[in-house]
Formats: C-alpha cells, structure tokens, sequence
C-alpha cells in the first residue's frame, strides 16, 4: 500500500509540475494570475543581439540550454523581441511553461516593422498582416502574457509624430484579437526613458475615448539607477508620484545600468517593494547572454552547447532570492481613469486623430486569413527596426 501511495504522490507532483499557468489578467493598475497579483521577474531574452538575430524558441537546443538557467535565477517570465512566426514554437512554450515562465513578445522583427523616419510608409497591409500572423502563433498559448506593439519607435525628443503609428497599431491589435474571438491578451508599448516626453507618451497611450485605441499596459527601459543609486538618487521616487494614478499596469521593459561594471541589482529590493509595487509590477532585466554592449548575465559557449554564469548571474540571483513580494494585493488602485491626451508642443506632436486601418487590411477582421511571413523583408521601407 505505502508503495501506491509513493507512487501516487509522484505522479500529483508531477502533474503539478506541469500543469498548465493560468492565464495573466489586468485588474486596474496591476497584473493578477486568478486573484492573486503578478509581479514581472524576467529578464530580456534574445542570444545573438542584433548582430545575430533569431527566433530563440524555434530551437529546441536553445530552450533546453536556458530554461533550466532560467529557473536558477528564479524568473517568472521573459522577453523575447523578434521570432519567426512560420516556426513551431510548442516545444519550448512548453518547456518555459512548465518551468513557470511566461513571455512577453515583440510583435516586430528588425525587418518588419514601423520605421520612426517614415512610419505612415510602414504601416501597411502587409506589416499588419505579419503583426496578426504573429498574435495567431503565439495566443494559444496559456503562457503568453504580453504583446508588445512596438518598442523605443519614438527615442528622442524629435520623433514624437511616430507615436500616432504606434498608438493605431496597438488599436488594430487589440481589436483583430477581439474580432478573432481570443483571450484578451494584454497589448502595449515599450518606451525609451527620454526625459523631454516620457510623460506624455505614457498619458497618450492611455488616453481617448476609443477603447481599443488605449493600450492595456505601459513599459518603459530604464537604465536610470546606476551602481550603489537609490530610490530618491535615481528619480524613482518622482516616477512612482508621477504615475500614481496611471490606470493601467506599469513595468520595467529593461532596466539593469551596466555602469559601474559588475552590476550589484540593488534597485531588485526597491522594484518589488511597497515603494513601487502601488504603481509598478516589476520588470525585465537587460540581458541574458553577454553581447558586445557588456550587459549579459550568461557567456554562452562557442559551439552554443553551455553558459558560463557570469558575476551580473549570481549578484541578480542573490538580490532576486532576497527580494519578497510585498504582502496582499501590493497597494494596487481600481477605477482609475484613463489619462487626459497631452497637447502639441515643441516635445510633443502626436496626433489625437489615428490613421485609419489600411483598406487592404480591413479583410483580416473578416476572413482571418494571415499567413506567417517568417522573418523575411516584405518591403524595402521596413530596413529600419525601432527597438
């Protein structure tokens, strides 16, 4: 008899183990898994950079290298910012949700993309139809937290028009997702930290009386604490007041300044903390494998087999282990309204009024017929990726 009990209480851990994740939702101004809120402990996750780009979880070999790595570090999600969506990907969504990690995915590719110079000639049928081919690939997985609808399109002071761009493409996301019948996965946007407009990309992304032109989330990159920074020294303390009362969630998409080098991830005890938890939900941490900009966690191997952890690995382990979750619901707010849409100014010239849906498009609502188109460059207007 003991020996059926064993048995059986191998079997409901493992089937525990891998169970299915419930899906993440948006309650007000935090993510919640069920009733419980959801912090954000990922890390950005793209081995090769930009000089070798690939879909990592189109390689089996990739998943079954890092995700055990992964677990190490203790995440619960990561960010991955181009695939190819004509690749099978079930084997390491599978392998990331068992292991309890979610993904938080770019829609673009280096070569599908808006361009910030000239985005109404990159907002096309065909653009969108690799945006809507991409939402088909991945919604069907349980572990699929997040589309991101562009990331760092608007980076400077000067390229702020391109956010009506990003804005119409969130909208056209969230109501193909609606017309498609699919769980309502969260879309948004990832933002350089640009002083002269960071408010008011925030407020105009949220802001309207078109529903499905707001998005669900915002995330910025932020590399503002630097070595032994602090909540005031870094200026988190005034973005935690400015966003207060933001209603929608809010996160690091990057963060993780690499000067001074080794980093420390002091700022991990901060980010998950009631200081911020009223407001943020967490982040991502600028990146897994060490590239040329010096910001990896992992050295991977040459033959691409192995990792080497490196000292930034085991300082974010130590500060993620020694950072709890606050208590309860975190502080988070409900029945907060929208933002009131900035004005033009000289730092801000995005336009209220959205482009329509490209007329050739307007039959993905209908027909739902979008093929994957890989990775391959559709038009010779796209070579420039915002990210």
């Amino acid at each position: 008899m003991r020996g059926f009990i064993t048995l059986a209480i191998a079997v409901a851990l493992a089937e525990s183990a891998s169970a299915a994740l419930q899906p993440v939702t948006v309650k007000g101004n935090a993510f919640f898994v069920g009733n419980e809120r959801f912090y954000i402990r990922g890390v950005d996750y793209q081995p090769g950079g930009q000089s070798q780009l690939a879909d990592p979880l189109a390689d089996v070999n990739n998943c079954k290298r890092d995700i055990p790595v992964f677990k190490e570090l203790g995440l619960n999600a990561v960010r991955i910012y181009t695939v190819d969506n004509s690749a099978n990907h079930d084997e390491c969504m599978k392998e990331l949700e068992d292991a309890g990690i979610y993904l938080l995915l770019d829609v673009n590719t280096p070569t599908i993309s808006l361009n910030r110079a000239d985005p109404a000639a990159t907002y096309n049928e065909k653009y969108l139809q690799h945006v809507f081919a991409t939402i088909d690939v991945f919604s069907k997985y349980d572990n699929t937290l997040a589309f991101f609808s562009a990331n760092e399109v608007v980076n400077d002071a000067h390229t702020t028009s391109a956010a009506t761009y990003v804005k119409a493409v969130t909208r056209d996301m969230r109501k193909y997702i609606k017309a498609r019948k699919l769980r309502s996965i969260p879309v948004g946007y990832s933002a350089a930290d640009v002083a002269e407009n960071r408010l008011e990309m925030a407020k105009y992304l949220n802001c309207g009386d078109d529903a499905d032109a707001r998005s669900d989330f915002f995330a910025v990159n932020d590399y503002s604490w630097c070595g032994s920074s602090s909540f005031t020294t870094s200026n988190w303390d005034a973005k935690v007041k400015n966003y207060t009362d933001y209603s929608i969630p809010i996160f690091l998409s990057e963060y993780g300044c690499n000067k001074p080098s080794p980093r420390q991830f002091g700022e991990v005890k901060t980010l998950y903390s009631d200081l911020m938890s009223g407001v943020f939900s967490g982040g991502l941490v600028y990146e897994y494998s060490q590239e040329p900009n010096n910001y990896g966690l992992v050295e991977i191997s040459q033959d691409r087999k192995s990792v080497t952890k490196l000292s930034d690995f085991n300082a974010l382990q130590k500060q993620l282990l020694a950072a709890k979750n606050p208590s309860g619901d975190g502080g988070y707010q409900t029945n907060l309204k929208p933002a009131d849409c900035p004005q033009k100014s000289s730092n801000w010239e995005a336009d209220n009024t959205l482009p329509s849906l490209p007329t050739a498009a307007e039959q993905y609502y209908v027909s739902f017929h979008v093929t994957p188109s890989g990775q391959r460059m559709l038009t010779e207007r796209t070579e420039k990726w915002c990210r």
